[in-house]
């Protein structure tokens, strides 16, 4: 597969199927026992990709009446690297079935989190392709 289909292959509808929405108030559930304390919402967005790298984006957006603070996102790509609710290595798997045998993953690594603005914080999930 080109790199230049990623785009068409990893759009909207797919990340959403690689990590459905429901998936936040499953972490909060598990992380504080409520789903309504979590201050964000929680989804996966492809970025880019060339000959070594597929870059997809973990979107944290603010819930109303909550407040996103650095404080609170800069520790998360070490939590959701081996939390089993989000499942970073099973988004991982889905992916490389998506690729077929055209590519394959080597591995793959959360970054640290990005501050887009004060209510949309990301983590990179870089996967190293081959």
């Amino acid at each position: 597969m080109h790199r230049d289909n990623y785009s068409t292959l990893f759009d909207k509808r797919v990340c959403t199927e690689l990590l459905p929405p429901e998936k936040t108030n499953d972490f909060f559930e598990a992380l504080f026992g409520d789903a309504a304390e979590g201050s964000y919402d929680i989804e996966l967005a492809y970025d880019q990709a060339d000959e070594s790298r597929m870059r997809f984006n973990i979107l944290l957006h603010e819930r109303p009446g909550h407040c996103l603070a650095c404080n609170l996102t800069q520790g998360l790509p070490q939590v959701f690297s081996r939390h089993p609710v989000i499942d970073i290595a099973g988004i991982v798997e889905q992916v490389s079935a998506r690729l077929g045998d055209s590519v394959r993953i080597t591995g793959w690594q959360l970054g640290s989190t990005e501050q887009r603005s004060s209510s949309i914080h990301l983590i990179p999930l870089t996967l190293t392709i081959a």
